[in-house]
């Protein structure tokens, strides 16, 4: 909830709103507003993804105790791009350097709630009957949807997660699209942008 609440708080209209900003920013400046928050946002998917990867390959028994240290750069690699600095020792324990990780703590909350927050903005622009891009939506002083969203966490865990998920977006299911729909003029700037270019590593 305190992402969604400050993925529209960072909105241009919503700063335009609360009289931080004189005029909303016109689209010239979207590109650069969308390039921060994937910096921000999508950047981390790949890393909280991978965190509990690992983790669940090291309790299903698939990886044993003398290869945690190269599952771990295994996955760096193959879902950021990242490998060590320099040789690691056999007995390198990486991994445990992530808090999560030496405590024992699922990271999965955190890649769902980078969904979610998508998911619930575009659930709020949608009842708002918002038309413009869903990066301009602002849900600044509306209390329908404060009364829709108070509605979905009155249920607290009373209901089954997709049942509370429904009372807000109207879907059942976890959505990424949101995501997509987001970004969307971000992709299209960036796919012109590296045409014949080869991304990845």
């Amino acid at each position: 909830m305190g992402d969604f609440a400050g993925l529209s708080a960072l909105t241009p209209t919503y700063l335009h709103q609360i009289g931080l900003l004189d005029q909303v920013p016109g689209d010239s400046e979207d590109i650069p507003f969308l390039l921060k928050m994937a910096l921000d946002k999508i950047a981390f998917l790949p890393f909280g993804l991978m965190i509990d990867k690992w983790r669940w390959e090291v309790f299903s028994g698939q990886v044993d105790p003398a290869h945690y240290n190269e599952a771990w750069w295994k996955l760096r690699q193959e879902y950021q791009g990242l490998t060590p600095p320099g040789p690691r020792p056999a007995d390198a324990f990486d991994a445990a350097a992530k808090y999560h990780i030496a405590a024992s703590v699922p990271y999965m909350r955190y890649f769902l709630a980078y969904n979610y927050e998508f998911q619930f903005q575009r659930a709020a622009c949608r009842q708002m009957g918002w038309k413009g891009p869903l990066h301009r939506c602002s849900v600044y002083d509306r209390k329908d949807v404060g009364e829709k969203l108070n509605t979905m966490l009155a249920m607290g865990q009373s209901k089954p997660w997709p049942e509370a998920l429904a009372a807000f977006t109207g879907e059942k299911t976890t959505d990424a699209s949101a995501v997509t729909e987001y970004f969307q003029p971000l992709n299209v700037w960036l796919t012109k942008q590296n045409k014949g270019e080869h991304c990845g590593w």
